[in-house]
């Protein structure tokens, strides 16, 4: 009875209102976001979190049946234990690393995913994997340098920003990538020039369509700002991973591997993002309208009152995240499941009655860039030039990394 109740369970909360058939890969993913939204993680220790664990189980799972590369363990195979078993082990022993404080939500997670699996020395050898791989890639990454939270400031010089935590901001540029080199790897080309009619394009769509008082905002493009709040960003991603991955029943270590690459380009989102953010310190719709007649644009107007409608993130503007996140969000699930017409519903995470329905990654990808106009918090170009960075973030990954065994490949011949 435990795996039907509890497959369900996690479905329809990964789903939003759709029931749809589940995993132990789903299920950690949603016990995982449950352990955060109750320690009140988000942004960059939220990322961190889910590629630990979700790599960890990817590891485990492919411990026992290389069927793709491990991406840190170095355990031996173990082709007769459970993998099951070994993916619930590995999650529970990164959680409880990551968030002890949250054991009443991770054990009865932990005793629920059990009772699928026979007891015996399959059983017991997958968790006895799980825990040793969880163990190999928390000691990996335990000091990646990308858990730690920054504070800075805006200040009105034209287009720059100034940290008021110069030592933090520069652990972020050593920060760890998953699967790449450094930070800076990918970092983009420089926003445009204050002068130039793109930043003057840019500057009259923010102060029009984003302001608090925007006469030319919709009501429907309204709401989709109030819908995608920082909170559901990049959740939604994984909510879209879990209802595709049961609707095509995905086996067990094709969904691991899907939920560790997706996870993996969304830690490096704000990995390379801070470093982008901070190199470039470029300001904010807020301080750019209110400071219009400093920026030497004559077809940039000021307006000194000028309020966006969204709050202002305490971070410099360039390039986004939010199009960093869709960007390698959808550049993960297209890898997977193509960029063919799909059907999926984003759930609030606090209200899962606030839902919304999409037909492709790209579409969502894409009102995740424009609610960020709409709000009045970005500049069109930094959301164009984040949607690129995420895709060639999603397609390293997936070109490099947890690539199909030999043995995958002879038996797919």
């Amino acid at each position: 009875m435990r795996t039907l109740r509890k497959s369900v369970i996690g479905s329809m909360l990964l789903a939003g209102a759709t029931v749809v058939r589940a995993d132990v890969i789903t299920d950690w993913n949603q016990t995982a976001i449950e352990v955060m939204k109750a320690a009140n993680v988000a942004g960059n220790p939220w990322t961190r979190s889910m590629a630990m664990m979700n790599v960890a189980m990817s590891d485990a799972v492919n411990t026992v049946q290389n069927r793709y590369a491990r991406f840190i363990a170095d355990v031996p195979r173990a082709p007769k234990a459970s993998a099951e078993a070994a993916a619930a082990g590995a999650a529970r022993e990164m959680l409880l690393r990551l968030y002890p404080d949250q054991k009443a939500r991770i054990l009865p997670a932990y005793a629920a995913s059990l009772g699928a699996v026979p007891e015996g020395a399959a059983r017991n050898d997958g968790i006895l994997i799980g825990e040793q791989v969880a163990a190999a890639v928390f000691a990996e990454r335990v000091n990646d340098a990308t858990n730690v939270p920054d504070t800075y400031r805006p200040v009105t010089t034209p287009g720059v920003w100034v940290p008021t935590s110069p030592p933090l901001f520069a652990q972020y540029a050593t920060a760890k990538p998953w699967g790449f080199k450094s930070a800076d790897e990918f970092r983009p080309a420089p926003p445009p020039a204050l002068s130039s009619a793109l930043y003057a394009r840019d500057y009259n769509e923010t102060k029009e369509f984003g302001g608090a008082k925007s006469a030319k905002r919709t009501p429907e493009q309204a709401e989709a700002v109030k819908f995608w709040t920082q909170a559901i960003f990049v959740p939604s991603w994984f909510q879209a991973a879990g209802q595709l991955s049961a609707s095509r029943n995905l086996a067990l270590a094709e969904s691991a591997r899907l939920f560790a690459l997706l996870a993996m380009a969304e830690g490096n989102c704000f990995i390379l993002e801070w470093d982008a953010k901070f190199h470039y310190n470029f300001w904010r719709p807020i301080t750019a309208i209110r400071n219009g007649d400093t920026d030497g644009n004559d077809a940039t107007e000021r307006d000194a009152g000028w309020t966006p409608l969204n709050a202002t993130p305490m971070h410099p503007e360039y390039p986004s995240a939010a199009g960093i996140v869709g960007g390698a969000g959808a550049g993960v699930l297209q890898s997977v499941f193509g960029d063919g017409p799909v059907s999926f519903t984003v759930a609030d995470l606090f209200d899962p009655k606030l839902q919304r329905r999409y037909t492709s990654f790209a579409q969502m990808a894409e009102e995740q860039r424009v609610v960020r106009i709409w709000g009045g918090i970005h500049f069109r170009n930094s959301l164009e030039v984040g949607g690129e960075m995420g895709q060639r973030i999603a397609e390293h990954l997936v070109r490099n990394t947890l690539k199909p065994t030999q043995r995958m490949a002879q038996a797919e011949r």
